[in-house]
């Protein structure tokens, strides 16, 4: 059944009207609503805040490496290890690597270490566990969040504005049709919107289409982070450190590195980047983290040890050329959902939180005047007068120069990162600007050379349905599947024969497989059961025929400790 009918049989919705609501409660949205209550408390006002999160709880979707730079925390909450907040573990030593296919490893001298590399002053986190925090402080000042609610639809009004959204239906069956569990969703309604679902979210997505928010900007570039969570053995624990590696086992011109960073208590968190503009159908990203995973560099800290967490993400990283326009009537884009992720530091989260703060400073302006349903003109103003812009000024030329190749990508580098700081120019003079996106690159299977990998050996390296299990990833069964195909033809007459069935390798989670019908002819199966909601799918799709959609409420992945 379409929206329409289920509406036409069981409607009306249900609905409730706030201030604000957030969609998405990540570092992005809680810091936006957080922000909106410390305004509103400050000028004896009463603004009403609600968070949606698709997610089980606050943080339980969350994935990230993470080294968090504090500077945005310090600014929502100056007192916030007084409050317990979980940046427990300082960054202590960094290191940079570029590993060599025999085994060999360089060492960049530290004195080298490009200032984007630095990490002094930040904290290696667990930065779902630093989101359930930020759900815990929300909910004291008085922000509803409703977890296990996913966000389905946009709401607009007669004039083309935002409204609100309405969350998904529960109980609608396989089939489209509505079972005994069935519950209607609801509208909530808000004077103005925020979204901060992350990167390549399902509205966000809509929005920038729908307002043309990237006419004039360049295409948004995207990497999958594969990350796992290791105890090991207390003789390789070394809290604070912080290893970045490049090189092996990438060997084409594909952009993507690793990194291996010491969390308190004898853990390990670590992870495999690889920039979904690469080339060659044969590469699997999931393949690569598991064989980076072999070299002596990182094995050494692994063997012994025990795995016991594993996710997925997509990462922004088209920089700040690649940034839409973040407003439109009713609302605004805030966090990884506009991309506002610094890919030279491979950080995030200090930006989300200060792009929440931001853009709840300009809500609450137009609340006091008021104003509803409007441009939030004042949040990208804000947005170029501050030290997140200054620092992605400095960064915005870096994955672009590793599209013209790995030597051309690391001496420039090395150019903007390090020698021009020294000079104290804060950013290049020169930009550059991405012409293509990352589903375009794909070259047929034809072209390129096949990736034999090995087989998982258990005990370092491993499938992908064992790290999907860790993953506490669960969906209810009987639900339509929330991964689409625009042309169920295009898999087998066009990916299959051309690309030879891409999505079977893209995917980290083994949602996607060719199997042969009783006929002997191909077809697509999808396990929507096992998706953790990455999004690489909608991204490096090289027809863009699937499209991510919102499952029910409270499924995907429980991530724990990560």
């Amino acid at each position: 059944m379409t929206t329409q009918e289920i509406l036409e049989q069981f409607g009306p919705r249900e609905s409730m009207e706030y201030d604000v609501v957030v969609v998405g409660g990540g570092p992005a949205g809680l810091a936006a609503a957080i922000r909106l209550k410390q305004l509103a408390a400050q000028a004896g006002r009463d603004v009403s805040v609600v968070v949606l999160e698709k997610g089980s709880e606050p943080g339980a979707h969350t994935l990230s490496g993470a080294v968090m730079d504090p500077i945005a925390m310090n600014e929502l909450f100056p007192d916030w290890k007084e409050r317990g907040a979980p940046l427990n573990q300082p960054v202590t030593d960094d290191r940079v690597l570029f590993l060599r296919g025999d085994g060999g490893t360089a060492t960049t001298p530290a004195w080298l270490v490009p200032e984007c590399f630095h990490n002094h002053g930040n904290y290696v986190v667990a930065l779902g566990a630093v989101v359930k925090w930020l759900g815990e402080q929300a909910e004291a000042l008085g922000v509803e969040v409703f977890p296990g609610f996913t966000a389905a639809e946009v709401l607009y009004d007669d004039a083309g504005a935002v409204r609100g959204v309405a969350t998904g239906n529960l109980g609608i069956g396989r089939d489209g049709q509505p079972h005994d569990g069935f519950q209607l969703g609801m509208e909530l309604l808000g004077k103005y919107t925020l979204f901060a679902e992350g990167a390549r979210g399902h509205l966000g997505k809509q929005l920038i289409s729908k307002f043309g928010l990237d006419a004039g900007r360049d295409p948004q570039s995207y990497a999958i982070g594969i990350k796992e969570l290791w105890e090991v053995d207390p003789a390789q624990a070394q809290p604070g450190l912080v290893i970045h590696t490049a090189g092996w086992p990438i060997e084409d011109e594909s952009f993507g590195g690793g990194f291996l960073y010491h969390l308190e208590g004898g853990k390990v968190t670590l992870g495999f980047v690889l920039g979904l503009d690469y080339q060659n159908p044969w590469m699997s990203p999931f393949e690569e983290m598991q064989r980076w995973k072999t070299h002596p560099a990182i094995r050494k800290t692994l063997e012994g040890g025990k795995r016991i967490g594993y996710g997925a993400r997509a990462i922004n990283n088209g920089g700040l050329h690649a940034l839409p326009k973040t407003v439109f009537p009713g609302g605004a884009l805030v966090g990884c959902d506009a991309g506002y992720l610094n890919a030279s530091r491979i950080k995030g989260s200090h930006a989300a939180i200060k792009t929440g703060m931001l853009a709840a400073e300009a809500a609450f302006e137009a609340l006091g005047a008021g104003r509803s349903h409007d441009e939030l003109s004042a949040y990208p103003q804000a947005f170029e007068r501050s030290w997140l812009h200054k620092e992605l000024e400095r960064s915005k030329n870096f994955k672009l120069w590793f599209k013209k190749g790995k030597l051309i990508g690391n001496v420039m580098t090395g150019i903007e990162q390090w020698l021009l700081p020294k000079l104290g120019v804060n950013a290049p003079p020169w930009t550059l600007h991405g012409e293509r996106a990352d589903h375009l690159a794909l070259r047929p299977a034809s072209e390129c050379e096949k990736i034999d990998y090995p087989k998982p050996d258990g005990s370092i390296t491993f499938d992908r349905l064992s790290s999907v299990f860790i993953s506490n990833t669960n969906h209810e069964e009987n639900q339509p599947a929330h991964l689409t195909l625009k042309d169920a033809r295009v898999p087998v007459d066009l990916n299959l024969a051309k690309y030879a069935g891409p999505e079977g390798r893209y995917c980290p989670a083994g949602v996607y497989e060719f199997v042969k019908n009783d006929d002997g002819s191909d077809r697509l199966q999808i396990n929507a059961q096992n998706c953790v909601h990455c999004k690489t799918c909608d991204i490096k799709d090289p027809t863009q025929n699937i499209v991510w959609v919102t499952p029910e409420g409270g499924g995907g992945p429980n991530y724990a400790g990560m």
